[in-house]
């Protein structure tokens, strides 16, 4: 028995195939969205791929980008099966194709699915990536004499000043790394020496935070340096008074960032999978219902449309007898190749 079974006539069948190539037209546009927001958070990733210590997190927005195009593909050839759907002779020539083009749709809408989940769940990715890409980035701060890593100072001053935040986890990161080049040491100087040597590393560690983590915000002028000494500044707690510099970690700044962009971009691919699944279906009626004319000379008799031929449980079972069908002349064809083993 056909599964959601509904009768049609002309006017119904006409209605039906004008307002589905309608709704083609904007799966169109959905899939230059989805393009779009692919091509945009790929060049998100890449303005901080420096603090990233992989470039695994590409693989989401590069199939965003792939889904977007074969969104529009796959949209506007349905769209022209719907308009041609309106002229029986047209039609005729896209009997044939419609049957493999469902398939198609059924497939690209799982991909879409898995897609938007592979959304939602890349900020686990991210917080590993960035825990160590923004550990690791941070050691390089210093280094703006060296070549390919001149550019880490700007890149994470601007990052830290944009994001409001600093260091990895919080602003004491910094006080754990030499972030001062050596070049702008005085080594002629008992303080330097003291504390380079009370360093096993031998790097120059202070209790300070580079000025990209100042909150202008404050009333007060930033203390970036004895950020922790309370004897150092007058009137100061660091325990009790708001500092005047950003206490969020960047890591949590930018998982929030991009936690937030992701799961923008997965309820939109959500979206449009619901679109693409209610194309489908529509198709699938546009497909029998010509399919099923009472006499299909006369394209003013009524007909029949349905979502499934048979029910879901029936559909399923012939779907696996089928494979294993499949299966089987796959190994009779392979043990036909085989060569006999001389003895």
């Amino acid at each position: 028995m056909a599964l959601l079974k509904v009768k049609f006539d002309l006017k119904k069948r006409v209605k039906l195939a004008q307002g589905l190539w309608l709704m083609y037209w904007f799966a169109v546009m959905a899939g230059v969205l989805v393009f779009s927001m692919g091509l945009f958070f790929k060049i998100e990733l890449r303005k901080r791929s420096e603090m990233m210590d992989n470039n695994e997190s590409h693989f989401v927005p590069n199939l965003l980008i792939v889904m977007g195009l074969l969104a529009c593909g796959v949209n506007v050839f349905g769209g022209k099966i719907c308009y041609d759907s309106l002229d029986a002779t047209k039609f005729a020539k896209w009997k044939t194709v419609l049957k493999p083009f469902l398939v198609s749709c059924f497939i690209f809408n799982v991909l879409l699915l898995i897609t938007a989940l592979l959304c939602f769940s890349l900020r686990l990715a991210l917080q590993f990536t960035l825990a160590e890409g923004l550990k690791n980035s941070m050691k390089f701060y210093k280094d703006t004499d060296t070549p390919g890593r001149c550019f880490m100072k700007k890149t994470l001053d601007m990052m830290q000043m944009e994001f409001r935040c600093c260091g990895n986890n919080n602003y004491r990161d910094w006080f754990e790394i030499q972030w001062v080049s050596n070049r702008y040491l005085d080594f002629s100087s008992k303080q330097v020496k003291d504390r380079i040597n009370s360093n096993v590393d031998g790097q120059y560690l202070m209790n300070g935070v580079p000025f990209s983590c100042c909150n202008p915000n404050s009333p007060r002028p930033c203390i970036q340096h004895q950020v922790t000494n309370n004897t150092a500044h007058y009137s100061y707690d660091h325990h009790t008074e708001e500092l005047n510099i950003w206490i969020r970690g960047c890591r949590d700044a930018l998982l929030s960032y991009y936690g937030g962009l992701m799961n923008t971009i997965g309820a939109l691919v959500l979206l449009v999978t619901i679109l693409e699944v209610g194309v489908m279906v529509g198709l699938q009626y546009v497909k029998t219902s010509l399919a099923t004319l009472v006499n299909p000379e006369d394209p003013e008799s009524e007909s029949e449309g349905w979502l499934l031929e048979k029910s879901v449980k029936e559909t399923f079972t012939d779907i696996m007898g089928k494979m294993k069908a499949m299966g089987k002349r796959n190994q009779v064809e392979g043990g036909e190749t085989e060569q006999p083993v001389a003895s």
